[in-house]
């Protein structure tokens, strides 16, 4: 998962035209550190389909601010800069969990893609 470091970063990122998932995160972040084990796999299930991106919450604080996080982790999967779903709140988040809102994710992609082509 690339790592973003930057407001600047973040923003060029979520203006692909393809679907990005935003993982917002912390190093000092128990629930967090509950999702690491795994993500690597999750990443591997949707590669293809869709990009994850981790920004770390300390890191690049105002992101976060404006984005309204929470609590973390949290996942925003946006294409072209528009926030398609989020999932956001501030209880532990399980791989089904995660792997149910990526699912949406893609679903509400395709729609639009679908919409543009129509």
């Amino acid at each position: 998962m690339r790592k973003i470091t930057s407001a600047e970063e973040f923003q060029t990122s979520i203006q692909a035209g393809d679907l990005v998932v935003a993982v917002f995160k912390a190093d000092w972040c128990v629930d967090c550190k509950f999702i690491d084990p795994f993500m690597p796999e999750v990443e591997q299930k949707y590669e293809g389909r869709l990009t994850l991106m981790e920004v770390d919450v300390d890191q690049v604080g105002d992101v976060s601010q404006e984005q309204n996080i929470l609590g973390i982790p949290s996942f925003i999967a946006y294409t072209k800069g528009r926030e398609l779903v989020r999932f956001v709140n501030k209880l532990r988040k399980s791989r089904e969990e995660i792997e149910a809102f990526l699912d949406k994710a893609l679903d509400v992609y395709s729609a639009l893609q679908d919409t543009a082509k129509g």
